[in-house]
């Protein structure tokens, strides 16, 4: 459920100019912890723009079982797989309340026409998240679990900024979290964990997994 709220300046603030223009000609709208904004499979043609909060983009099958294939935060956009008329190919959900600037496809359309250089904006970003779901098939297929949970923990570190043979720490991350990101059970990502903090590579803790020295490649 969505709650609509007038524009406010302030909301806008922290946007690059060329998404700040194109947030501006959405509808605002407030959004609860935990709340389903798209439903992957169904039809749709609404583009968000994330001015507070931050969301994740997930699959899950039948069963329940979850996969994540990342988060976007505040400032950045989702939802333009859809914009030519297919099936949302994910699901997205709120991870902390947020308010987005909700677009159609003709709001849409409007900035290309008025704004063209913001084309490029969205074919880079089209690409990167093509890029990003091909990598993590890619190791989905060719990795095994630990190999997963490496390249993770990796590039996480990397978004860091931190060198990976000094100590990292990583907040914000739990157990189930990686699960779903590795398409593993909690249970065998807390096994190999453990191994890791036993064996000198890790530390654990509430929320959080600090990186003492480089991960081996194999386990």
């Amino acid at each position: 459920m969505s709650t609509s709220i007038p524009p406010s300046e302030d909301l806008y603030t922290p946007l690059v100019p060329e998404l700040r223009s194109l947030a501006r000609r959405g509808v605002l709208r407030t959004y609860r912890k935990n709340a389903v904004l798209i439903n992957e499979g169904e039809s749709g043609d609404s583009l968000f723009v994330l001015l507070k909060g931050s969301v994740k983009i997930f699959a899950m099958d039948e069963s329940g079982r979850e996969i994540t294939y990342g988060t976007v935060e505040a400032g950045d956009y989702f939802g333009e797989m859809s914009l030519d008329g297919g099936p949302r190919s994910a699901s997205v959900m709120t991870l902390e309340p947020c308010t987005c600037a909700v677009l159609g496809r003709t709001d849409v359309s409007e900035h290309l026409v008025e704004e063209p250089e913001f084309a490029i904006n969205l074919v880079v970003q089209v690409i990167r998240r093509a890029r990003s779901a091909t990598e993590t098939a890619r190791n989905m297929a060719l990795l095994d679990v630990y190999g997963r949970l490496v390249a993770l923990l990796e590039e996480r570190r990397d978004e860091t900024g931190e060198e990976a043979s000094g100590s990292t720490t990583l907040e914000s991350i739990t157990h189930q979290d990686i699960a779903n990101r590795v398409g593993a059970s909690r249970e065998m990502v807390s096994r190999l964990l453990k191994d890791l903090e036993k064996g000198g590579y890790i530390e654990l803790g509430i929320r959080r997994i600090t990186l003492l020295k480089k991960l081996p490649s194999r386990w």
